[in-house]
């Protein structure tokens, strides 16, 4: 699931592993020398963790900002924010202290944690879309609200105990043949894992056709009152409907091409797999902790409203009025 060492050096051809040496590790505990690729885990670690940071904190300090969508935006931001921390960990583990099955462990299980409660928090976020747009008068109440933080406690709690699979001994450190193409996850745990991964991709997919069905559903009912409207207020409104359309096509791309490669390699590799075809589908997994703030949470106007504000207090003074209409 992790780096364990440098892979400048490596020669295909020779079979070894650049990224899951077991045995290596046994022979040499020495730090290896900081590489590019370590360079590239810390920053990418440090800009993920800043990035959600700044997403949990403007979510956790704004009262208005207790919609059920802004408490599945903290959780997926939290979850991101788990990961980037992970990374910056695992950086210091393997260039800062001697390598440790214990650090391993411990940095593999917060990955699995982090990636549990990102994917399940963005499955939340297309259940919220569905709900706000199907129950439009009802959702977002006091009772939806509760609900939602009853079903993300439940989410954590399931990928706590998921994530600590490893470091309470399913790992396959002491039984190199039982490893996946993540190592030192054994190919049962990530088996069932990836199984989990491909349940709630599909599932979110269904809920993001529903998403296209009540919509249509709304552009048909507007469109039998069009000769009702001003025809400017028409053209605005089919310019909307595009727009939406065009983000809906660009979030759900980066979704599956996050998510999709990972779940299936996952499901299909072994321990004997080339290791760079883990890596190829495993960045990008990590990766949209990376770019989640930037499709979800920071496209949100109210969101978007408290950090200007934050920023530019004076510009922003005249205009403190927060909206209720979901804008994810």
């Amino acid at each position: 699931m992790i780096l364990n060492t440098s892979d400048l050096g490596w020669d295909e051809s020779s079979g070894a592993d650049p990224f899951f040496p077991l045995d290596q590790l046994d022979n040499s505990t020495e730090v290896p020398p900081l590489t590019v690729w370590g360079v590239a885990l810390c920053v990418s670690g440090t800009l993920i963790a800043t990035e959600n940071a700044i997403v949990v904190t403007t979510i956790l300090a704004t009262p208005s900002l207790r919609a059920p969508v802004f408490l599945l935006l903290a959780s997926l931001g939290l979850a991101d924010l788990l990961a980037g921390v992970a990374l910056i960990l695992h950086f210091l583990f393997l260039f800062c202290m001697e390598p440790s099955d214990w650090s391993e462990l411990v940095t593999s299980g917060l990955l699995v944690t982090s990636l549990i409660a990102s994917l399940c928090s963005l499955m939340g976020v297309a259940l919220d879309r569905y709900l706000s747009l199907s129950h439009a008068l009802t959702y977002g109440s006091g009772q939806s609200r509760r609900w939602a933080a009853v079903l993300l406690l439940l989410v954590w709690v399931g990928a706590c105990v998921i994530g600590a699979g490893p470091v309470m001994g399913w790992h396959c450190l002491d039984k190199p043949n039982s490893c996946s193409v993540a190592q030192p996850l054994t190919r049962t745990y990530l088996s069932l894992l990836c199984g989990g991964f491909l349940v709630i991709v599909i599932v979110t997919l269904q809920l993001y056709a529903g998403i296209c069905r009540v919509a249509r559903r709304h552009a048909h009912a507007i469109a039998t009152q069009r000769h009702f409207l001003p025809s400017n207020q028409s053209y605005a409104n089919k310019h909307s409907s595009g727009r939406g359309f065009s983000r809906l096509i660009l979030v759900l791309s980066v979704f599956v091409g996050c998510w999709m490669p990972f779940s299936l390699w996952g499901l299909l590799g072994d321990a004997s797999s080339p290791p760079l075809y883990t890596y190829a589908t495993l960045v990008p997994a990590a990766g949209s902790s990376l770019l989640n703030p930037i499709l979800y949470s920071l496209r949100n106007k109210d969101i978007r409203k408290v950090l200007l504000q934050a920023c530019c207090p004076h510009r922003c003074a005249h205009n403190t009025h927060i909206h209720n209409p979901v804008d994810v």
